[in-house]
């Protein structure tokens, strides 16, 4: 069965109408077209029962026909509404399931053009699809993981004392792209700046004796995100603080990465490393969650935090990354993307986790 059948009869036992997606990674996951997310309306209505249609504007008829989608195309010109045409296929549906990311403009738009429609939020009806890898989504993840890696493997060739930051992250990212399609981010956080998880990158030199995190990522020709945080030393000694609190790190990812299967819930996973932080005297400087899903996004569904009680089963795939951050000195995070198989967890990052001095 196609995903967008799949889709229908979810929404269908949900008591929705039709689904209304926009450009983004639902789209992308139900239809394998890549719509670029302009001004002028692309919009797939998939109703509960029948044929869907995917909206889109004349002008880019050639690029949705090109992507091989399985659903008919209706086309608007520029001085068309858009939206009156959506509603002329949605029907008299009463009950619109509209996709989480949609602009909000847009949803004002169709509210407008479906005045007797109530409209729902329907983006946990795809979700809860692309929250379970099939085969197929699997070797994209590990190729994602395998590409990631070999990024990590060069780290030698840019990281070192006397250069910034913003230096070593363009080199990465520059290799990202010669494994991916595009690269989604890039962080150096070198000294103190590794106690700050989204620095990215700065102007800040990186000294002899530098703790640095790396967490970089992209995307591959496959669709599927690459996402793997490691941590070198730039030479020098390691400080005394920092190696004992790394340990910490280490002993609870490691922990983490025995504990997740399919059977056990997302915040169990969690509180495994969390416990084992905190128990340290280091539980205030573990700020975020563990993990958060992946796919097509690099964030996604499921989120492997406290409150969460989704028990973990075969194709989820998520990240484990736990982190150690000591505002104003340095930081530390480990993280690598595994998924749960039949009777275990098959972790996609493999190169070293211990603390690489270059």
């Amino acid at each position: 069965m196609s995903r967008w059948k799949r889709a229908q009869q979810a929404a269908a036992d949900q008591g929705i109408d039709a689904l209304l997606i926009t450009p983004g990674a639902d789209l992308r996951y139900l239809t394998g077209y890549v719509a670029l997310p302009l001004e002028r309306l692309t919009c797939l209505v998939l109703p509960s029962s029948g044929d869907p249609t995917l909206v889109v504007p004349a002008l880019e008829r050639a690029a949705a026909v090109a992507s091989g989608i399985d659903v008919q195309i209706a086309t608007w010109n520029e001085t068309e509404d858009p939206f009156a045409l959506v509603a002329s296929l949605v029907g008299d549906a009463h009950t619109i399931g509209v996709d989480d990311h949609m602009w909000a403009s847009r949803v004002f738009a169709l509210g407008a053009a479906l005045p007797e429609a109530d409209q729902v939020l329907g983006g946990s009806i795809v979700q809860d699809l692309r929250i379970r890898k099939d085969a197929e989504e699997t070797v994209a993840l590990r190729e994602a993981g395998l590409a990631i890696d070999r990024v990590h493997q060069r780290m030698g060739e840019w990281l070192r004392p006397g250069r910034t930051e913003r230096e070593v992250g363009a080199d990465i990212a520059a290799a990202i792209l010669t494994e991916h399609v595009t690269c989604d981010f890039v962080i150096v956080g070198s000294g103190p700046n590794g106690a700050s998880p989204h620095h990215e990158v700065s102007d800040r030199v990186i000294e002899v004796g530098d703790p640095v995190v790396v967490d970089i990522g992209g995307t591959t020709a496959a669709g599927y995100c690459s996402d793997s945080t490691r941590n070198y030393l730039a030479g020098g000694q390691v400080p005394a603080e920092y190696a004992q609190f790394y340990d910490v790190l280490l002993e609870a990812q490691t922990a983490q990465r025995e504990h997740a299967r399919p059977g056990v819930t997302a915040e169990s996973v969690d509180l495994v490393g969390r416990q084992i932080i905190a128990d340290a005297g280091y539980g205030d400087l573990f700020i975020h969650r563990t993990g958060h899903g992946i796919g097509q996004e690099t964030h996604e569904e499921p989120y492997i935090v406290e409150g969460s009680e989704l028990v973990l089963t075969e194709g989820m795939a998520f990240s484990i990354e736990p982190g150690i951050y000591v505002e104003g000195r340095f930081g530390a995070r480990i993280e690598d993307i595994a998924i749960c198989t039949a009777d275990g967890l098959e972790v996609f990052n493999n190169t070293p986790r211990e603390l690489v001095i270059l």
